[in-house]
């Protein structure tokens, strides 16, 4: 996978093959089995262990998951047709193009655990938690609504609460385990528990 796929596409002069393809519009009656929006967004859903276990235990919720490795969401989409998942939905696609096909005021809970960190600091453009993504997220998400984030790496921490207080919409707020909503963790939380390695759980909210 290229990391150019972090990059919005009016950044590439020709759209290469390997490149996530735009949403114009939205097919929910195809990709949910009751044709309504999502009220769970997974962004960068990876191979889908969290967004799947949360539309099995919850199943009055519809869970879009955003991953732009087209390999895991083939997989995640196999698994949603074979074990006959009606409420989830793995779109291969980079959130860097915005979410304008997303309806307003419809998402409920959004989650961004575990993200690419990009370390360096000449690769810190590609990071996808940006200023225009909460723009986006404050446009979709219910006013009660809330986005939970999750990561290992100190310094994605520092940059997500730098994002949002410079964005000025959201709270950011340090979640303990206890008050941690989700008793399903993601594939990276299960290895950093296994291997003692500590990570922060937080939450953004109006």
């Amino acid at each position: 996978m290229s990391p150019q796929c972090y990059l919005p596409a009016e950044q590439h002069h020709v759209q290469p093959a390997w490149y996530p393809p735009e949403i114009d519009k939205a097919q929910w009656d195809l990709w949910f089995a009751d044709g309504n929006a999502p009220s769970v967004l997974d962004i960068g859903c990876g191979r889908g262990g969290f967004m799947l276990q949360y539309a099995i235990r919850r199943p009055e919720h519809n869970v879009l998951g955003l991953e732009v490795r087209e390999t895991l969401v083939n997989w995640i989409n196999r698994v949603v047709s074979g074990e006959h998942i009606p409420n989830a939905r793995a779109l291969w696609y980079s959130v860097a193009n915005g979410l304008s096909w997303i309806p307003d005021s419809c998402i409920e809970t959004a989650v961004y655990l575990f993200a690419d960190p990009w370390p360096k600091k000449r690769h810190q453009k590609r990071r996808a938690f940006s200023s225009p993504l909460l723009d986006e997220l404050d446009r979709v998400m219910k006013v009660d609504g809330i986005l939970y984030l999750a990561s290992d790496r100190a310094d994605v921490q520092e940059h997500q609460r730098d994002v949002i207080a410079e964005h000025g919409v959201f709270r950011f707020e340090e979640v303990s385990r206890d008050l941690w909503p989700f008793d399903f963790p993601t594939d990276q939380q299960s290895f950093c528990d296994r291997k003692g390695i500590p990570y922060g759980l937080y939450r953004a909210f109006r």
